[in-house]
């Protein structure tokens, strides 16, 4: 290895060090949602932000999972009754057929169906242009998901 300098060596082994210690899995940390379905019924993008609109559907016992969204969104109960809890695990919404509701930006919270029926939620997502529906987000330290 004529040439090469031991400075390089040096350099190019803490360099691949760190990509296999960046490598390496982590434990994730979210909570999945379980028992919901969603389908997208329209969407348009608006000059910065991508609107959709979507049907989702919570089973008795379903979870939306923590979760924050990088934009806006209005929803509507369509059927069944939602709880809404906030990242202070305090229940924030009891929403029954026909309430409607708003969930800010970066908020981080879960949708929960606590009754024997479906639910079913005419969403208004009003996202940055490209941003996912929603993020996942580890539970804040409430003792349900």
């Amino acid at each position: 290895m004529r040439g090469v300098t031991r400075r390089a060596l040096t350099a190019v082994s803490i360099t691949g060090l760190a990509a296999a210690t960046l490598a390496v899995p982590v434990t994730a940390t979210a909570t999945p949602p379980s028992g919901v379905t969603g389908e997208i019924l329209w969407q348009q993008t608006v000059g910065d932000t991508d609107i959709v609109y979507r049907k989702i559907t919570i089973q008795p016992g379903g979870t939306t999972g923590w979760h924050f969204h990088d934009g806006n969104l209005l929803a509507r109960v369509a059927e069944g009754t939602l709880d809404h809890f906030g990242s202070d695990c305090k229940s924030d919404g009891h929403y029954a057929k026909g309430s409607v509701f708003r969930e800010p930006d970066h908020q981080v919270h879960i949708g929960r169906n606590l009754t024997g029926k479906p639910i079913v939620l005419l969403v208004y997502y009003f996202n940055p242009k490209g941003a996912p529906l929603s993020e996942d987000a580890a539970n804040p330290g409430c003792s349900f998901q």
